[in-house]
């Protein structure tokens, strides 16, 4: 995994900052533990081994750990924060790509994109109308770091953004320059509706039938986020009226069982988990991680440290 974030550069300007007791290591670290115990900081990514009280036994000297990546939950513990260590994620730099994947497919909708590919294709008649972008609606579900990036990347558009969020007040929106509105009236005025939730238990299948039912005809609905957050037999059950489309990049299970009617429905378009970092986007969270550690060895506030009382509302 770490070939894929980290490249010969970042290596390099991991060596001007500080001394590298050990270039890479994986989960199998056991014949590292030398190595582990002489490190003060940590720069990890994907796959990085639980922090727990028997790791941080091999690590006494650790103050710091900078998570080149999204979420920190896979591997972060109690005891971490106990330990006083200092914890930062590259969440903002994985952001930009599934906010780009998301406006990209907001502004495709609205040009009724994919219903012109299937009459390129010959399954179907033009459609009889194509309604564009300008002041046009479109629904944000939860103002995350992806859903902030989406509205911050539709600012360049003639398009009247609603947002759906409990922990946003009035004044917040108006900073954002959205309107706040209850999810059943974002449901229902939308004509692209983007989900950016996190993935929490108590919030699997937020989006349920009564709520898609609400939507528009012809209205698009998106899933960047994660599967487990909609009924998707509610949403098949909407998608086989061929009432509205769907754009899911996540689903659950994911991917699609054998033999799902997404893989074959007229109206969905499913690609398989790509809207995150890809290929060379990983270099940006590699980017964001070592200007995080350049920030921390120069006493200046970190842009993304993680807080152990935030946790709970966090993917």
């Amino acid at each position: 995994m770490a070939k894929r974030v980290f490249a010969p550069r970042h290596y390099d300007r991991l060596e001007s900052m500080a001394t590298l007791v050990d270039a890479c290591f994986e989960r199998a670290a056991d014949e590292r533990v030398d190595q582990l115990a002489k490190a003060d900081i940590i720069v990890s990514t994907w796959g990085m081994p639980r922090v727990d009280e028997a790791f941080l036994e091999r690590t006494p000297r650790l103050r710091a750990l900078f998570y080149a990546a999204g979420s920190v939950k896979g591997f972060v513990t109690d005891a971490l924060f106990e330990r006083g260590i200092t914890l930062s994620s590259a969440a903002p730099a994985n952001a930009i790509p599934v906010a780009e994947y998301t406006v990209a497919a907001i502004i495709l909708s609205n040009k009724r994109f994919w219903a012109l590919m299937r009459h390129r294709r010959g399954e179907a008649g033009l459609p009889e109308e194509v309604p564009g972008n300008y002041r046009r609606t479109v629904g944000v579900i939860a103002a995350s770091m992806v859903g902030r990036e989406v509205i911050r990347l539709l600012r360049g558009y003639d398009l009247e953004v609603l947002l759906y969020d409990p922990w946003v007040g009035e004044e917040e929106a108006r900073r954002l320059g959205v309107t706040k509105v209850e999810l059943p009236e974002l449901m229902e005025r939308s004509d692209v509706v983007s989900l950016h939730a996190p993935n929490l238990p108590s919030l699997r299948h937020m989006i349920n039938g009564p709520l898609l039912s609400r939507m528009k005809d012809g209205a698009t609905f998106i899933n960047t986020a994660r599967g487990a957050l909609v009924d998707e037999e509610a949403l098949l059950a909407e998608l086989k009226s061929g009432r509205i489309w769907a754009v899911l990049d996540v689903t659950d299970p994911e991917p699609p069982v054998e033999g799902s009617p997404l893989y074959t429905l007229p109206n969905v378009i499913y690609t398989p988990h790509i809207a995150g970092s890809m290929h060379q986007e990983c270099h940006r969270m590699a980017d964001f991680a070592l200007d995080e550690l350049d920030r921390y060895l120069r006493g200046e506030p970190l842009r993304n440290a993680i807080q152990r009382e935030a946790l709970a509302r966090l993917a």
